[in-house]
């Protein structure tokens, strides 16, 4: 069976620039990595649970703000393992400064019978979208193709 997740695509237009909010995961696996290692806000969906409703639960998780706005779908992405990610694109102005991500624990060094605790998100930033189609996950870049094409024309000058 396929996993699917599901989040959020937050942008913004500053000094006639698009930007979009990306964060980096959190724990000793993503720890060094900068390339390609920055995702939506994102999350498994639930058992039953709406595919919006779960995107939103995983943004306010994963950044500790409620999303608000006006929703715009994206087609859905097929990652290099396998997983289907469902998005939303929306407007907003997130302060990286005020991430409070939930955390999980991980046996960390392996099999060193040590429970640690990570965030699940360590970094949030604002990247324009030539930065930000070097930082995020291969697959996902196909949301920014996206979000430029629900925007239309966005002046980048």
């Amino acid at each position: 069976m396929t996993k699917k997740s599901a989040g959020l695509l937050m942008y913004r237009i500053q000094q006639h620039r698009l930007e979009v909010l990306l964060v980096h995961s959190g724990g000793p696996y993503w720890a060094n990595r900068r390339w390609q290692a920055w995702t939506i806000p994102k999350g498994e969906i639930d058992p039953g649970e709406d595919t919006f409703e779960a995107a939103k639960r995983e943004f306010f998780e994963e950044t500790g703000q409620p999303p608000v706005g006006d929703f715009r779908q994206l087609q859905p992405v097929r990652q290099a393992g396998g997983k289907l990610v469902y998005a939303w694109a929306f407007e907003g102005n997130f302060n990286p400064a005020t991430l409070r991500s939930n955390t999980f624990v991980l046996e960390w060094p392996p099999n060193s019978g040590v429970l640690k605790e990570f965030p699940e998100v360590d970094q949030a930033a604002w990247f324009e979208l030539e930065e930000a189609r070097k930082r995020i996950i291969k697959a996902q870049c196909q949301f920014l193709d996206q979000l430029v094409q629900v925007l239309g024309q966005v002046p980048l000058a």
